[in-house]
């Protein structure tokens, strides 16, 4: 959460944000709002979310599809400058995050989308 704040607070500085497992439950759809008010114009920048389904992670997915919804209305396009993934299976912790941080990375920084 904390990169997508400083993508959103610092746009000249900071061009991606890769956001595993996103605790949106803390705030609710009145924090995914005001996130998405905060957003840079499309274009520049790349989001990477994901989550799993399992323990915390459970929860996400109603947040994660509303904050899709308001990044594709901003002009984000899924694949090219935002994407999201889910892990079935996949709980909140340092081991899930360890197996996907190279997708993560290869979004992030060359653009590339892994298989899903």
């Amino acid at each position: 959460m904390i990169s997508l704040y400083g993508v959103c607070r610092y746009p000249d500085l900071f061009t991606g944000a890769g956001c595993l497992s996103t605790h949106w439950p803390a705030g609710g759809n009145l924090l995914v709002d005001e996130l998405a008010a905060l957003l840079p114009p499309a274009g520049r920048h790349r989001f990477y979310f994901d989550y799993g389904t399992v323990g915390l992670d459970a929860e996400y997915e109603p947040f994660q599809q509303r904050m899709d919804r308001l990044l594709e209305q901003a002009g984000y396009r899924h694949g090219h400058d935002r994407l999201t993934r889910k892990f079935p299976g996949a709980a909140h912790n340092e081991a899930a995050w360890r197996a996907r941080v190279a997708d993560v990375i290869a979004f992030l920084v060359l653009g590339r989308v892994a298989c899903e």
